[in-house]
């Protein structure tokens, strides 16, 4: 009998997804299981199903037996309540503390204490009650005739304070477009605070930020916040003898939200350290508890973070003491905690998306760059080609496009020489190929791969990945996950990866990647 299940799987009114599960799960905790790692579902939830016996109307599904082998389901977060001290010390009124410390895990899943991105329109935070109705005359008053709001040194003190916390909730350490961004944001909602002078009006603000912003860190620093106090030893009148302010800043770099947080509340090194050896026990078993793992990972993730960016441990280390960290599911997972984003459907769907346009780009091409795309399509069949096949093509290209060598990052091998080759890799995806089908057809250049699999460091740390384009997102995902620099041979690609195709880190490119980016959008 065919179990295989055929589900279309309702998350909200705009993200509806098809799933097919080769195999009917044994009760309903072991599919929502599998949902959640088809899915990336990072939050507990309850199933609907829509019903034959009442006209398809939505109904509980308390039983597995009531789910038919083509059915239509609906996602019902559980929304649980957080109450949590903020993790920077601030000094709020009864009334904030009651909504701000208060935090909702909604479906987004996302904890209380990490960081989202930063905003693409900076949402000025509400004053006090004084400063808000002080604001607001004025504002009043410029907009009737001009007036500029008469600012005391208390009411700037306190919107450039209110500025500097709410900015620190997206990063520990804004660049200079962040400040410009909140600055024009400030006088667009406030006109009255306009300046006078040749500058633009808000110039002046972007330059009070700064010096805010440095003040309010070295606060926090004070009082232990670990993405600050990291960078706490550097050389000042306190310090003479540190370190320059310029050397070694650990601080992100690549779009990470959360780059170093501190342990959560009401845990500390010892208690995490045991959890994460329950995570290894775990992972020793034939079918590790998925939502444990999941639920252990975010909780300690604090605690690897500070591994990572404070020890710079070797890979193989981190694979014995976080094997977790090196399932699909829980690259993905990190990456979200990390920078708070969708690795995987987001890749893809921008990968997707831009196939058309690369295909036409690398046709256009001449020269050594044009003939070394011309043979890598040659590879397959534009016409009758699969979707794995044209990302491939794509993700093969790109190097070739911004001047990278991907000869040493993209491996292929026969299963025989897999040994051999992975000595020469340090890093990249490598592709081992059956070498029974090379004996039935030697002139074959379409042999289907037998595995692929992930390398850094010399060794193995995933195999087995059902297919390239997938290889290279997890790879991409690890980089972060470990706080990896980007090889240098594939430095420009990843770059692409990152603030192109995930529009992550800063906005300025290299030369080549803007011209990339220019003939993608045009």
């Amino acid at each position: 009998m065919d179990q295989k299940l055929l589900l279309r799987v309702v998350i909200d009114e705009e993200d509806i997804r098809k799933v097919t599960l080769n195999e009917r799960p044994d009760s309903i905790e072991d599919l929502k299981v599998q949902l959640k790692d088809k899915l990336l579902l990072q939050y507990d939830f309850k199933l609907q199903y829509e019903d034959q016996d009442f006209s398809n109307a939505l109904c509980n599904l308390t039983e597995i037996t009531d789910l038919p082998d083509k059915a239509t389901l609906k996602i019902i977060p559980l929304v649980t309540l957080h109450v949590t001290a903020l993790s920077s010390p601030t000094t709020t009124s009864d009334t904030e503390c009651s909504t701000a410390n208060t935090e909702i895990l909604s479906s987004a899943g996302t904890s209380p204490l990490l960081r989202e991105q930063w905003p693409d329109f900076f949402d000025i935070p509400n004053f006090s009650v004084d400063v808000a109705y002080r604001l607001r005359q004025g504002d009043l008053a410029y907009m009737k005739d001009g007036t500029r709001t008469a600012l005391t040194r208390d009411m700037k003190h306190d919107i450039l304070e209110k500025l500097a916390e709410t900015m620190y909730s997206y990063k520990a350490y804004p660049e200079d477009d962040n400040f410009s961004n909140v600055a024009k944001a400030l006088i667009s909602k406030h006109p009255g605070l306009t300046e006078p002078g040749p500058q633009p009006g808000w110039y002046g603000w972007k330059n009070s930020l700064k010096f805010k912003m440095a003040n309010y860190r070295t606060k926090l620093r004070k009082a232990g916040c670990e993405d600050v106090s990291i960078n706490g030893g550097k050389r000042s009148k306190g310090n003479p003898e540190g370190d320059s302010s310029s050397k070694n800043i650990k601080r992100p770099k690549r779009g990470e939200a959360n780059y170093l947080p501190n342990l959560p509340e009401g845990h500390d090194e010892t208690s995490l350290e045991n959890d994460r050896q329950t995570l290894v026990e775990e992972m020793k078993k034939r079918r590790p508890n998925g939502i444990l793992i999941s639920k252990v990972m975010d909780q300690t993730f604090p605690l690897r973070r500070q591994e990572i960016v404070k020890n710079e441990p070797e890979v193989k280390n981190m694979v014995e003491r976080w094997p977790a960290l090196f399932t699909e599911r829980q690259v993905f997972a990190e990456f979200n905690r990390i920078a708070s984003k969708n690795l995987e459907g987001e890749f893809f769907e921008a990968l997707d998306q831009h196939t058309p346009r690369f295909m036409k780009l690398f046709r256009s091409k001449k020269g050594t760059v044009g003939q070394k795309l011309t043979e890598l399509m040659q590879q397959i069949n534009l016409v009758t080609s699969d979707v794995t096949s044209l990302r491939s093509i794509v993700l093969k290209g790109i190097p070739i496009i911004v001047g990278d060598d991907s000869s040493e990052f993209y491996k292929t091998c026969l299963d025989s020489t897999r040994d051999e080759v992975l000595a020469s890799v340090t890093v990249g995806v490598l592709t081992v190929l059956s070498e029974n089908g090379l004996q039935e057809d030697p002139s074959s250049k379409h042999l289907q791969p037998i595995s692929t699999a992930i390398v850094l460091e010399g060794g193995i740390v995933i195999d087995n990945i059902k297919d390239f384009p997938q290889a290279v997102c997890l790879l991409f995902g690890l980089t972060y996950a470990l706080h990896l620099d980007y090889p240098k041979c594939m430095a420009n690609t990843l770059k692409f990866i990152q603030t192109v195709m995930l529009g992550l880190g800063k906005k300025s490119l290299p030369p080549k990647l803007l011209t990339l980016k220019n003939s993608l959008l045009a």
